[in-house]
């Protein structure tokens, strides 16, 4: 299948943390260069992610990552954010894809067929293959956003809402890097003033 025909993958990661922006991919596999072990990506130890996702990016015919803005996810919301996350990955790919397989219930507007795939990233390996970038591109941002705001541990809940992330927003206060639309920041916000 050439380059023209090819499906290309799509995923999103950081669609629920109330901290960082959502990234995602875009992957066009190469049938000539399988990569074994591929799966959605949350099911995957972080060792496991890293691993394939250097041989995704080595072997598939074509990846790009690229994410949407903590500001832009306020302006335009989480969904929008997510599916414009997902057109910059697949406008940066330098090819259009025959058609785009997308994880979940809704499709972005795209320059070729597009088709979602509620579990995609579980059913289809050119999905997994997505989700693993999406995933290993956002937690390496979290940790680097880690170092410039360290008092929020993002190294540990990668600007999830769990119980330390929101104690320690209620302690510090909302920063930069936290999603202002979001309820817990929201909130938070609403308290200060």
């Amino acid at each position: 299948m050439g380059p023209e025909r090819a499906i290309c993958g799509i995923d999103e990661a950081g669609r629920g943390p109330i901290a960082g922006p959502v990234y995602a991919a875009a992957v066009v596999l190469d049938a000539g260069r399988p990569i074994e072990g591929l799966a959605d990506s949350k099911r995957l130890s972080a060792p496991r992610r890293e691993a394939l996702a250097l041989l995704i990016r080595e072997r598939a015919l074509a990846w790009a990552v690229a994410a949407a803005t903590v500001e832009e996810i306020d302006r335009i919301n989480i969904l929008q954010a997510s599916m414009l996350a997902m057109r910059r990955a697949v406008d940066a790919l330098g090819m259009i894809p025959g058609a785009a397989w997308v994880d979940g219930n809704r499709c972005p507007a795209l320059p070729c067929a597009v088709r979602a795939i509620i579990g995609g990233d579980r059913l289809h390996p050119v999905i997994s293959a997505a989700s693993i970038l999406a995933k290993t591109a956002r937690d390496a941002e979290m940790q680097r956003l880690h170092l410039l705001f360290p008092a929020y541990r993002l190294d540990r809940h990668k600007g999830y809402p769990t119980a330390e992330h929101l104690a320690l927003l209620q302690r510090h206060g909302p920063a930069a890097i936290h999603r202002r639309s979001f309820g817990p920041v929201k909130r938070r916000l609403a308290a200060r003033s």
